[in-house]
């Protein structure tokens, strides 16, 4: 079992996750049984043909001041490691501690509302991650200057192209200065260009 969920921002701790294929029920009449059964002495681990394992008894830590890399093949498991880190999801067992504030960049436009303009996403974003609007205010300046979006900003951003919703997305979560900083493979649809500034962000960050 991993110790120290009081040392360390990050702890993952005997995690397993499940996950349906798809369903077989076509009716609430067909579901109500096999829910039933399910809750009757089922093994938290037993695991249906329906059904598969996204993660297995997976444990880690991470320590303030350490950068971690997770590599794997498609379907090893670890966009799913950071959906449950940010709560996107719930583990099926295990423990996880998150004990600081932290900003995910893991999929493209998640946390933007479409039809909201660059401008009001801003805001928008920057709330959800735990800024008061002064704090946007003052930083507002400074995301649009590193997002290099400042003639889109009155644009909807569901008229953006992928690498110009990244470009605002990480910009807002640079700024935020978090404690903890989740970025899948999304910085991949950017520009070299950007993906450099991005990086170089990333270590001022660590630094």
């Amino acid at each position: 079992k991993v110790c120290g969920f009081d040392m360390n921002p990050i702890v993952f701790d005997r995690v397993w996750k499940r996950y349906r294929i798809g369903s077989k029920h076509d009716s609430l009449r067909d579901a109500i049984p096999t829910m039933l059964r399910r809750l009757s002495g089922r093994n938290g681990h037993a695991i249906r043909e329906d059904e598969f394992w996204a993660l297995n008894d997976v444990s880690f830590e991470v320590k303030k001041g350490e950068t971690l890399g997770i590599i794997g093949p498609n379907g090893a498991g670890k966009s799913t490691i950071l959906k449950l880190l940010s709560r996107i999801s719930k583990q099926t067992t295990g423990d996880i501690h998150v004990g600081q504030r932290l900003a995910a960049l893991i999929e493209v436009g998640a946390g933007f509302h479409q039809d909201l303009t660059g401008r009001e996403n801003i805001y928008l974003n920057g709330t959800i991650l735990g800024l008061r609007r002064r704090q946007i205010d003052r930083l507002f300046d400074s995301i649009v200057e590193f997002s290099e979006l400042e003639k889109f900003l009155d644009m909807p951003v569901k008229r953006y192209s992928s690498g110009m919703v990244v470009r605002l997305g990480f910009a807002i979560a640079a700024h935020v200065d978090p404690e903890i900083l989740l970025i899948d493979e999304v910085l991949a649809v950017g520009d070299l260009s950007f993906q450099q500034k991005c990086m170089q962000r990333i270590m001022e960050l660590k630094d």
